[in-house]
């Protein structure tokens, strides 16, 4: 790579800020070791999107990739629902060590859970897993008020969550944002006034989204949700390499 610029300092990985949260769609081998050879440094973690990673018929071969670029790989949190829907989380779990996957991603954008229920199935899967919980609706008709926000954000990281992740889906067009893909930046800034930003994973999958938390938190905010193809255009907007952030890194 070229280094004669200054750009703003990116922390080493493992990273526990600035971290590039990937969804694989279910892209080929191919495609997947031509993305790693180009941009394997820039990913912190990659998510089998929904339940692709069911179905997919090379996976081990997939898992073994990125773990050997040296990135960890988590199931979608739609798997972890649907075994939760039907009785199998044990199987989950031991289908996840015989894979050498430690990561779970734990959603309830589907199914109906209490606050407390869903703390206690984070607790569990803490003490074998780094767990990865999701909050927010998938369903773009429902609006789930600050304080809820707040209060799931608050007892899924006392439960052991190492990260929480702010639901956007791939379109990034409920939750966090209006059906237009607009921020509501009331509701990110009335989260962020209780709970450290370092502590989430804002998903956003718009380049116009990516620019506006980067442009509020800095460029080592925690995006998550970012395509496959879009690893590396989100890396030079981190690092002011691209119009949308070059005054705000290079100018002044």
């Amino acid at each position: 790579m070229l280094n004669f610029l200054d750009l703003p300092s990116r922390p080493s990985k493992p990273r526990q800020v600035g971290i590039t949260h990937v969804i694989d769609r279910g892209i080929g081998l191919r495609a997947l070791e031509d993305m790693l050879e180009t941009c394997a440094e820039f990913i912190d973690i990659v998510k089998l999107g929904w339940g692709t990673g069911y179905i997919t018929a090379n996976l081990k071969a997939k898992i073994a990739a990125y773990q050997a670029a040296g990135i960890p790989v988590c199931f979608g949190g739609t798997l972890t629902e649907a075994a939760i829907a039907q009785g199998k989380l044990d199987a989950f779990r031991r289908t996840l060590e015989r894979l050498g996957i430690h990561h779970v991603e734990f959603s309830t954008g589907v199914l109906e859970m209490s606050i407390e229920e869903k703390a206690r199935y984070i607790h569990e899967l803490a003490k074998d897993f780094t767990v990865l919980s999701e909050v927010g609706s998938k369903d773009a008709d429902v609006v789930v008020a600050p304080y809820r926000w707040l209060e799931e954000i608050e007892a899924e990281l006392s439960a052991g969550a190492w990260k929480v992740i702010a639901e956007a889906r791939e379109s990034g067009t409920v939750g966090l944002y209006r059906k237009t893909g607009e921020v509501r930046m009331g509701l990110v800034e009335e989260i962020t006034s209780r709970v450290d930003p370092g502590r989430l994973i804002f998903e956003a999958p718009q380049k116009r989204q990516q620019v506006w938390f980067i442009k509020q938190f800095g460029p080592n905010v925690n995006l998550g949700n970012i395509a496959t193809n879009d690893v590396i255009p989100l890396e030079t907007l981190r690092l002011g390499l691209r119009g949308d952030t070059l005054r705000d890194f290079h100018l002044g």
